[in-house]
């Protein structure tokens, strides 16, 4: 999905418009740095500000499943160079996941929780963008378009893999281009990528929508359903090193869409009707996504599989990576009728990062493939908490 530096995924549904705030309402910066040498996180002491974490005592089989993918990778070597967060070493972070997984296997009922959380975990929370814990949540998911692995006339719009001249650094992020003299410099931005043709042999499957490959990019990955039926995996494998720009935002401080209406939805529409503008407002965002073929489910930053609702992205310069979170706020979720906003409170694992998601107020959860997917992620953008918890000393 977003590669270590960037999460399989790259970016979510609804970092395709990070910063659009609803109309009515003061523009909040949730991209708000922090200060230096502060922490994202702080420990909670006032344990009426704990949340209530008995509705997340649920589909424990997908959160038992998520743990276990975090602890394969705070296993890992690797992983250390990471840590200590703050008093946090990952040892800790080790020991909370399996005292957690343990809980999840003990039979305790969701009326019990909060106190076997309380007397075990302590609970810490992200100051947000605000310094009051305020943090947006937004939503991505794995597409799934059709495609082919030769253009048509119908698949004329690739996805490429990453040339062999992109050069990256110990922790994935893209250095530049390796030029015939051994020297580096900067890989050039989408609208010169796309204009030179220096990518021509280097396509990887085509899409039969210039938008369709261009949500690709944003979500780090996508599902291509291949003539015959065949499933193929495309996930993220390195990017151009240009920082994102939200198209999303473009189209409202154009008036082009409102901000109360904007969604996924809303932007396909847009370009559906007006095919000629596409390129006119993707190429404002100098960031490209290089893919490369996989197998079986998308993986996150941590190059482990990402699960529904329990992965969540954030910014890995300042969260500790692979931890136990718990998300408090109202978001979209599939009921009898349709999608409705409800309170929502769900255990996740910080297992992802993307392109649109810096700083403490911003967090993207992790949805799903496909449509119903697509849609729920489309429509998350609400304020909420996010905390973690670790095993008390």
């Amino acid at each position: 999905m977003k590669q270590a530096v960037s999460l399989v995924l790259l970016g979510s549904v609804v970092a395709l418009w990070a910063g659009c705030q609803p109309a009515a309402k003061p523009r909040i910066d949730y991209d708000r740095p922090l200060p230096p040498g502060q922490l994202a996180l702080r420990k909670v002491t006032d344990l009426s500000q704990i949340p209530d974490f008995a509705p997340g005592w649920r589909d424990l089989d997908g959160l038992r499943k998520a743990i276990r993918h975090s602890l394969s990778y705070l296993n890992k070597p690797s992983s250390a160079q990471y840590f200590p967060y703050g008093d946090i070493k990952r040892a800790d972070a080790i020991k909370a996941l399996e005292a957690f997984l343990a809980l999840t296997e003990s039979g305790a009922r969701s009326d019990e929780i909060n106190g076997l959380i309380r007397a075990g975990f302590d609970v810490y929370e992200s100051v947000g963008c605000d310094d009051k814990g305020t943090v947006l949540f937004t939503g991505y998911y794995t597409p799934i378009f059709d495609g082919s692995l030769k253009p048509t006339t119908r698949f004329r719009y690739p996805l490429y893999r990453m040339p062999d001249n992109l050069v990256k650094g110990p922790d994935g992020q893209t250095l530049g281009r390796r030029g015939a003299d051994g020297g580096i410099t900067r890989y050039p931005p989408r609208g010169v990528i796309e204009d030179s043709g220096i990518l021509k042999g280097q396509e990887l499957v085509w899409l039969d929508d210039p938008f369709k490959t261009y949500i690709a990019h944003v979500q780090g990955s996508a599902k291509v359903r291949l003539v015959g039926g065949k499933i193929l995996t495309v996930g993220y494998a390195a990017n151009n090193g240009h920082e994102y720009q939200s198209v999303a935002k473009m189209l409202i401080d154009d008036g082009r869409i409102p901000s109360d209406r904007m969604s996924l939805a809303a932007m396909i529409e847009y370009f559906d009707k007006r095919p000629d503008e596409v390129d006119k407002y993707v190429r404002k965002n100098p960031r490209f996504v290089f893919f490369q073929i996989g197998d079986g489910p998308p993986h996150g930053s941590l190059n482990e599989p990402v699960t529904p609702w329990r992965t969540i992205a954030t910014d890995k310069s300042i969260f500790p990576r692979g931890c136990l979170t718990f998300i408090a706020a109202t978001l979209p979720q599939m009921g009898p009728e349709g999608i409705g906003k409800l309170p929502y409170g769900g255990f996740a694992l910080d297992q992802d990062t993307g392109g649109a998601i810096r700083a403490p107020g911003r967090c993207d959860i992790y949805m799903g493939e496909g449509d119903q997917a697509g849609r729920l992620a489309g429509q998350t953008y609400q304020e909420g908490r996010l905390y973690y918890l670790f095993l008390r000393p």
